[in-house]
């Protein structure tokens, strides 16, 4: 198993239903043979979708990636409540009662914006250092602080009033828990609903269009190497102004001497991130003004 210093980058992954993320890294670590692999964001097993998985220095950019929307394509049933939210889970409560669009339209316009949100107990949300998760499957419930989340938008792609079912196109913020939106929607319709099927299509700048399956990443590897299935980390980080230095000043910021506004043509009291760019293009990392100088936030050189 690798350590090599030098692999740094991000793999977009389409995770597969029935996997867990970490089947994914691991099943990649075993591939690539490298020891320093994590992913961007948790998929629950029947989820599929969008799953950033960051190697080599780059697992440094997995906490403080800056585009923190998630794109999802949702499906979901009205009438039933079950004990995970979701399809998978046992049957709590079934209603017959009758839906129209336009009472789901109403629903819908609820949960758009910031909104107050109970995780639901199968969620890996820690609570006294316990996964909820674990608690559920030993048959207990605890009681969870409502949090904000943020809801930007949320499209009814389809809804067949007979079966009571359709589809949700929803694009949210970090820590947003789809199948809770569907639970607390069916609730207000006081009929229930559930979640059938979950798709992510978007996750830290990476659109499910760019991602590969695991065997094409395997095949890629075997025939090109790591440049055949790593993306550039900067990437990423591309909601962030680029900054690129001399060859002069990129000495200066891998040892770590903290720049005067003039030297990288800066205003003193700008509050924005940059990428930085050493004068060969390299990518060094994100840095901003800190006290009137300019400093590295994160650095991802060797």
């Amino acid at each position: 198993m690798m350590d090599n210093e030098e692999i740094s980058g991000v793999i977009a992954v389409y995770k597969p239903k029935g996997w867990t993320s970490f089947d994914v890294v691991a099943k990649l670590r075993g591939i690539l043979r490298v020891r320093r692999i994590g992913h961007g964001g948790t998929l629950d097993p029947m989820a599929e979708g969008v799953l950033p998985v960051f190697v080599g220095k780059a697992t440094k950019a997995c906490d403080i990636l800056p585009d923190v929307r998630k794109g999802y394509y949702a499906g979901f049933r009205l009438g039933l409540e079950t004990d995970t939210q979701d399809i998978t889970g046992e049957v709590l409560r079934e209603s017959s009662a009758d839906v129209t669009k336009d009472q789901l339209r109403e629903a819908v316009s609820h949960y758009v914006g910031e909104i107050m949100q109970v995780p639901p107990m199968y969620s890996a949300v820690k609570v006294d250092g316990k996964k909820l998760y674990e608690l559920a499957r030993e048959g207990k419930t605890i009681e969870r602080q409502a949090r904000t989340v943020r809801v930007q938008k949320i499209t009814i792609f389809d809804y067949d009033e007979p079966s009571r079912t359709g589809h949700l196109k929803i694009l949210c913020e970090k820590g947003t828990y789809v199948r809770t939106i569907i639970h607390d929607m069916g609730r207000e319709l006081g009929c229930g609903g559930v979640m059938t099927s979950l798709v992510r299509n978007y996750s830290a700048g990476i659109g499910v269009s760019e991602c590969m399956r695991i065997e094409e990443i395997q095949g890629r590897f075997f025939s090109e190497g790591y440049e055949g299935v790593l993306m550039d980390l900067d990437r990423c980080f591309e909601v962030y102004k680029p900054l690129k230095f001399d060859e002069n000043v990129t000495g200066l910021y891998k040892n770590g001497v903290k720049l005067r506004p003039e030297q990288v043509s800066v205003e003193p009291d700008s509050e924005e991130t940059y990428r930085v760019y050493g004068y060969d293009g390299e990518f060094l990392g994100i840095g901003k003004m800190i006290g009137g100088e300019f400093r590295s936030v994160k650095n991802f050189f060797t």
